[in-house]
């Protein structure tokens, strides 16, 4: 079956929500303490493809993991910095699924016009801190025992990833949704698809 990346609708709800449930109920990953619905999920969607890419990896007919990119802080200034975030399909671990989705996302955040990227990861998570620097993610530091999940206090790395070259006078960041609907945006998203394995 020939996986495929390709942008998030509303209708891929309920997919997502089968990857993200078990990651709230069962794991501190996640510092969400309530699963959310369906709906919850189809009105993130929504709102994230405002701005922002939202990605989900197929592979046949399944949804094997999502990636998406969204606000880093509300302020004017921060514009050009956004938060992103890659979860896998239990059944689909260890086939370079979360390095696809991370070089897509980061291909889009790109073109569009981010200057920088940044993951916060609740410690511990080796594979989530692999691959963010498989990508080229860089730790910058811990906050200890910000947050209290799964019976204890818990610490989060915080890694950046430079994107392109800041210049002195940056242009607004383009809207996923202008992007893609320019010429290019399926090479942007295929730009992952090599590093997944059968």
């Amino acid at each position: 079956m020939k996986p495929a990346i390709r942008l998030a609708e509303p209708v891929d709800a309920a997919a997502i929500l089968e990857i993200y449930a078990p990651i709230v109920r069962d794991t501190h990953i996640s510092f969400e303490m309530t699963v959310p619905d369906v709906a919850e999920i189809e009105m993130r969607i929504s709102s994230a493809l405002a701005m922002y890419p939202w990605l989900v990896c197929t592979i046949g007919s399944q949804i094997a993991g999502y990636a998406y990119a969204s606000a880093f802080r509300s302020r004017y200034a921060y514009q050009w910095t956004t938060e992103t975030t890659v979860y896998v399909h239990r059944d689909f671990q260890r086939r370079g699924i979360s390095t696809a989705l991370f070089r897509s996302l980061i291909a889009i955040l790109r073109a569009q016009g981010f200057r920088t990227a940044v993951g916060v990861i609740a410690l511990p998570n080796p594979g989530s801190i692999r691959s963010h620097e498989a990508v080229g993610f860089r730790k910058l530091g811990v906050f200890k025992r910000v947050g209290f999940k799964a019976g204890r206090w818990r610490d989060t790395g915080w890694w950046q990833l430079e994107l392109q070259a800041l210049p002195d006078s940056p242009q607004t960041p383009i809207p996923i949704g202008e992007l893609a609907a320019a010429a290019g945006i399926a090479s942007l998203l295929a730009t992952g698809l090599r590093f997944i394995r059968s």
